[in-house]
This record gives C-alpha cells, sequence and structure tokens, in this order.
C-alpha cells in the first residue's frame, strides 16, 4: 500500500515545479520585453548574489555549530 506514495509525492513536485519555473520563466520574459534600466537590473542580480551567498554562509555556520554542539565529529578521514 505504500509503494504509490513516493510515486505521488514525486510526480506533485514536479508538477509543482515545473509550473513554478514555467511562470518564472514567463515573468521574466516579460519582464525583459519592457526593456529595464540594465544598470539597475545588474545591481539588483549583485545584491541577489551576494545575499544569497551570506544566508549559505550563515546556514553553513550554523549546521556545523550545531553538530558540533551535538558531539558529532566532522572530521574527515
Amino acid at each position: 500500500m505504500m509503494d504509490w506514495v513516493p510515486i505521488v509525492f514525486v510526480t506533485f513536485k514536479v508538477l509543482v515545479f515545473g509550473t513554478g519555473m514555467f511562470f518564472a520563466i514567463k515573468w521574466h520574459y516579460d519582464q525583459g520585453k519592457k526593456g529595464k534600466d540594465t544598470r539597475a537590473l545588474l545591481r539588483a542580480g549583485g545584491k541577489v548574489a551576494a545575499v544569497s551567498m551570506l544566508l549559505l554562509l550563515v546556514l553553513l555556520m550554523f549546521t556545523f555549530g550545531l553538530a558540533s554542539m551535538l558531539g558529532m565529529d566532522l572530521r574527515l578521514p
């Protein structure tokens, strides 16, 4: 009976992500037609990249801190 659960969840996930990607691509395509300022677009992209990298660094530090606090061995073999 539980054999169908992964199939349903994976199918749902693919449909949700596929729909989201379609609308994201469509939105970006429509925004490109408007003719925005290239300089402002690059500045916004840089801000998004910087914030993403900062959040990734914070998540990595939190993960290693939590693992160390729980007594996990984080040394490479």
